[in-house]
């Protein structure tokens, strides 16, 4: 088995979404300040993080759209973890749209569809928040009708955010759809290789979204 790394590395310059703030990394117990409370030779490092939820791979959990909806302590692990997945691939070069004719052929049901598109190799660039590929409302509410289990996407957003609406967020999120954001490396996925994909974010009340370590199972 053979496991492929589909997370964005997080740093204190990581910024996913324009305009959000980079997080704050740093100690809140350094090396050198623990030393004194430990036998010589022993010492340990405390991080302390400050960050937007919405930073690096993510995932977004209904609670993130819907005051009602799921939050991530409540989300189900078997619908998150070695779960069966299809990889979509639309190169953003070609077009920036994936709709209903880039699905139709596939059965999605209890899959995770993870479309790559290749904007990943933007990531961090200036170019990599505007104008990006998407996920068409038409698209998400086909994915509802065949019983998608999750859906992810190597760009910046899973909704064409050219305008203020979020159709795709609002579809599948109101069906318990989970959504995965700046995936990468799916180009790293061979063709019709069997796929087991996982992205679990901790378990936290009250919040809708949060990095996960995002990876497949390569058979």
């Amino acid at each position: 088995m053979r496991i492929i790394d589909l997370s964005h590395t997080i740093t204190s310059e990581t910024v996913s979404y324009k305009g959000f703030p980079a997080p704050v990394i740093c100690d809140y117990l350094s090396r050198e300040q623990s030393a004194h409370l430990y036998e010589e030779g022993t010492s340990f490092q405390i991080a302390r993080m400050d960050m937007v939820t919405n930073t690096g791979t993510y995932l977004d959990s209904p609670f993130h759209r819907y005051v009602h909806g799921k939050d991530l302590s409540e989300i189900s692990l078997q619908r998150l973890v070695r779960i069966p997945a299809l990889i979509v691939r639309n190169p953003w070069k070609i077009k920036l749209e994936t709709d209903i004719e880039d699905l139709h052929h596939l059965q999605v049901r209890n899959k995770a569809v993870l479309i790559h598109t290749g904007w990943d190799k933007k990531w961090m660039t200036e170019d990599y928040y505007s104008n990006h590929p998407y996920l068409t409302e038409d698209a998400a509410n086909w994915l509802f009708e065949q019983g998608a289990s999750l859906v992810g996407i190597d760009s910046h957003n899973i909704d064409d955010t050219r305008g203020k609406g979020r159709p795709v967020h609002s579809v599948l999120l109101h069906q318990d759809i989970y959504i995965v954001e700046h995936l990468s490396n799916l180009d790293n996925i061979p063709e019709h290789a069997t796929v087991l994909f996982t992205a679990v974010p901790p378990k936290i009340k009250g919040v809708g979204t949060f990095p996960v370590r995002a990876f497949a199972e390569i058979a």
